[in-house]
């Protein structure tokens, strides 16, 4: 899989699981330049939440986020649990 960076942990939003489709949509745009800084430099980068939404609209996004800065990418996602609860993890693989 390679290095990944992940960019959990530097908004309380991480581990929220949103009542709305709206805010979930609100949520992940937000979350463009955190990602958008690591694929410009062909670095994988992902995210982890308890909120399946949450990874639904990402593996919408990066696509096009991807071909925005003229990049190709493999959009991978996990299911894990942790201490009890289950986490959504979604990740990109750089093809070059």
């Amino acid at each position: 899989m390679g290095k990944v960076i992940w960019i959990n942990g530097n908004h309380k939003e991480d581990n929220r699981i949103f009542d709305s489709e709206f805010e979930v949509d609100e949520w992940t745009r937000a979350l463009y330049p955190d990602f958008v800084a690591f694929l410009s430099d062909h670095t994988n980068v992902g995210y982890a939440t308890p909120d399946e939404k949450v990874i639904n609209y990402l593996a919408s996004l990066f696509p096009q986020w991807a071909l925005n800065l003229d990049l190709k990418v493999r959009v991978c996602t996990a299911k894990i649990e942790r201490n009890g609860q289950i986490i959504y993890k979604i990740w990109t693989v750089s093809l070059g």
